[in-house]
């Protein structure tokens, strides 16, 4: 059996890498205001995490039904420690706003 080499599996991902590149040059580019943007899009990763975390809660109680109090303890651990996170990001997206703000008023 002939194997394949491993890079013809990188080569569909390769236009994915090249149209998200310039996005990313472009919030180079942009200075203090790109870093605000990706502060934004950092606040918007926490927040889909959070809510993430939520809805996986929420679906296991609605489907699975109430579990014994040790897997629900365990569960309701994961929903905490996965918003912790969640608001960690926000937490880091709010000082890169924040710095960018005060980059902007100084740099200008």
């Amino acid at each position: 059996m002939r194997r394949q080499s491993e890079t013809l599996l990188l080569v569909p991902l390769l236009p994915i890498f090249l149209v998200g590149m310039f996005p990313m040059f472009l919030i180079a580019l942009l200075g203090f205001f790109g870093l605000a943007l990706f502060g934004v899009l950092v606040i918007c990763v926490g927040l889909a995490s959070s809510n993430e975390a939520h809805d996986n809660f929420n679906h296991d109680v609605i489907v699975h039904g109430y579990a014994r109090g040790s897997e629900r303890k365990a569960q309701a651990s994961d929903m905490h420690l996965a918003s912790r996170l969640g608001l960690r990001l926000e937490a880091v997206g709010a000082a890169m706003i924040l710095t960018a703000a005060i980059g902007l008023c100084y740099a200008g």
